[in-house]
């Protein structure tokens, strides 16, 4: 599809997530038989979840924080995290190999979702399944749009199930944050609801919508506004180095925060906007703190934080050291901000020393279904060694 995206690009197909410029250098290289490309897409093809095999399983009501006052019904998010990992993993099949086969089952889960599931439903926990999966599954319909054997009314459906199911879930928390302060939620909430509506309007073509995400990242309230998610820049022997506003609560949540505001980066970038430069790289700087940390295993500074939270801002807690709480946390994530700032803004060594052992770590990045059965391997879509390796 052809519509404008901003100055930097002008009129050309954009894409969400990735482009049609991605999927031709991918073949390229994959008929060169080059790494590591070729061991990102053997990666891809041994998953369980990437098989014409699969069987989506959608339910009509789809509950996270279930079991509680206000769902009693139990969990079945499940369902959405593996349904949509299989649904991207096989439309990365399809653009690459060709086969219609893989672009049909992916359809097939697609359509399935859109026509089975009616609402989302839990605690405050519905929240964050209406940003994760919301994204995601907006990310995989993106790609498809231009499968020509999705029926123009199904893909219209499709469409209005993420308006009509997803984005009023996203807007209103980012709006009210469910009445509390405004601080109270950390940044992933905050980001993944922003993904989420990023996404939708891109595959809705709802540029208010988009906007809205923008403006946002850079002015909202909430903790996903992209100086508070990153909330504070170190400078002299630390300089190179940022902390994120959840780097004192634990690491498993300080490395979400890494994966959704890649995947929020990369969204932007594909339409023209660039927030893996925005205020001198500065997400590349808490790239390399969180692998420092993490990867790296080394120690690294911290700035006293005081987080305000529930309602009026009414209680408060201190953090004076970066947490070690699930310290050594690995996501499939590092591969979109390491080629981003060495190949395409050509930052140098030693700016990219720390997110470079990431990549490492990580090679070849798997996606959905390799990392554990529980929703954290599932939290990013991954294969960014297949993906988002440059030359």
């Amino acid at each position: 599809m052809y519509r404008y995206i901003g100055t930097r690009h002008g009129y050309e197909t954009c894409g969400g997530l990735h482009t049609a410029a991605d999927f031709t250098r991918i073949k390229t290289k994959l008929n060169d038989n080059a790494q590591p490309w070729v061991s990102g897409y053997n990666k891809l093809l041994a998953n369980s979840h990437a098989q014409l095999t699969y069987t989506p399983n959608p339910p009509a009501k789809l509950v996270r924080g279930g079991g509680s006052a206000e769902e009693p019904d139990p969990d079945n998010y499940s369902r959405a995290f593996n349904d949509v990992a299989a649904a991207y993993q096989l439309a990365l099949r399809w653009k690459i190999s060709g086969d219609n086969a893989y672009a049909q089952k992916s359809i097939q889960i697609l359509n399935a979702w859109s026509s089975t599931c009616k609402r989302i439903s839990g605690d405050s926990n519905a929240q964050l399944a209406a940003g994760i999966y919301g994204y995601q599954f907006a990310v995989v319909g993106e790609l498809m749009r231009d499968y020509s054997n999705w029926q123009p009314q199904d893909f219209k459906a499709y469409q209005k199930w993420m308006v009509d199911v997803f984005y009023p879930i996203n807007k209103d928390f980012l709006n009210r944050h469910n009445g509390t302060c405004d601080s109270h939620y950390w940044a992933n909430w905050d980001l993944c609801n922003l993904a989420s509506i990023m996404a939708i309007g891109i595959l809705t073509d709802n540029r208010p919508m988009y906007n809205y995400t923008i403006n946002y990242l850079q002015r909202g309230n909430g903790n996903g506004n992209w100086f508070k998610a990153i909330n504070y820049v170190f400078d002299g022997e630390n300089a190179g180095l940022a902390q994120l506003q959840e780097s004192g609560r634990d690491q498993g949540h300080a490395t979400l925060v890494i994966a959704l505001m890649s995947t929020i980066s990369q969204l932007a970038w594909n339409q023209g906007d660039d927030f893996y430069g925005l205020d001198n790289n500065r997400f590349l700087k808490a790239c390399e703190y969180t692998a420092k940390y993490n990867v790296a295993r080394l120690e690294v500074p911290f700035h006293e934080y005081t987080r305000l939270w529930a309602a009026n801002c009414a209680q408060s807690e201190i953090h004076k050291a970066v947490s070690d709480n699930s310290r050594g946390t690995t996501r499939p994530m590092w591969s979109a901000p390491y080629f981003h700032y060495t190949k395409i803004k050509q930052v140098a060594e030693p700016a990219t020393r720390y997110i470079a052992m990431g990549v490492q770590t990580t090679l070849p990045e798997g996606g959905g279904g390799d990392y554990g059965p529980n929703s954290g391997g599932f939290d990013q879509l991954g294969f960014g060694t297949l993906m988002y390796t440059l030359p």
